[in-house]
């Protein structure tokens, strides 16, 4: 029995910091060498991205049914929104009409999706720099409505940073701060000892 418990607190953390390796954004790479307009936005997503990882970097079930007030978002609720946000931008690149029913995940599944999808994200607006090609597309109360890109950025892409702050605000107030050394100026993870 001892055995096991032992394999058991060596070998879960083990894993659980192997998937975590595994996952896109826990630093920004370097800057691009010029400024274009999907440089910026890429840049954008990168720091989203940055945000999002640490900001959702072991949260407890504490944190996760976390919400300040009673009419407010949960922790995990406001994941699921950011979840949904990236299905949305990705929608557009995907020249396909953004359906709101999202499918439901647990909080390891959301954190690994959105941060996947945020990676899509950026891998494809290297791809194709023409962002006026791009438009987002959806069905409201039985409208269909179409917008282009510049509502992506101001929309989602903004939404979603918005809301990576408030998972932090929550983690902070459920009594799970940030992990010391989160630079997001530099986006990088740096230890007290450098």
């Amino acid at each position: 029995m001892k055995k096991i418990l032992f394999l058991t607190f060596i070998l879960i953390p083990l894993i659980s910091n192997t998937q975590n390796d595994k996952l896109p954004f826990s630093e920004i790479e370097n800057y691009p060498s010029e400024y274009s307009q999907t440089n910026i936005v890429s840049r954008m997503i990168e720091g989203l991205g940055y945000r999002y990882y640490w900001a959702t970097n072991s949260l407890t079930e504490q944190d996760l049914n976390y919400r300040p007030s009673t009419d407010s978002r949960s922790t995990f609720e406001i994941i699921e929104h950011i979840y949904s946000l990236t299905l949305m931008v990705s929608s557009s690149f995907e020249n396909t009409e953004f359906d709101f029913n999202v499918e439901k995940h647990n909080y390891t599944d959301l954190r690994q999706k959105t941060l996947f999808n945020l990676k899509y994200i950026n891998d494809q607006l290297k791809q194709n720099p023409d962002l006026s090609q791009l438009s987002i597309r959806f069905e409201m109360g039985g409208n269909k409505m179409a917008f282009p890109f510049w509502n992506l950025v101001n929309g989602p892409i903004s939404d979603a940073i918005w809301h990576s702050g408030q998972v932090v605000m929550n983690r902070r107030a459920s009594g799970n701060p940030l992990q010391a050394g989160v630079n997001v100026f530099l986006g990088k993870t740096v230890s007290k000892t450098n």
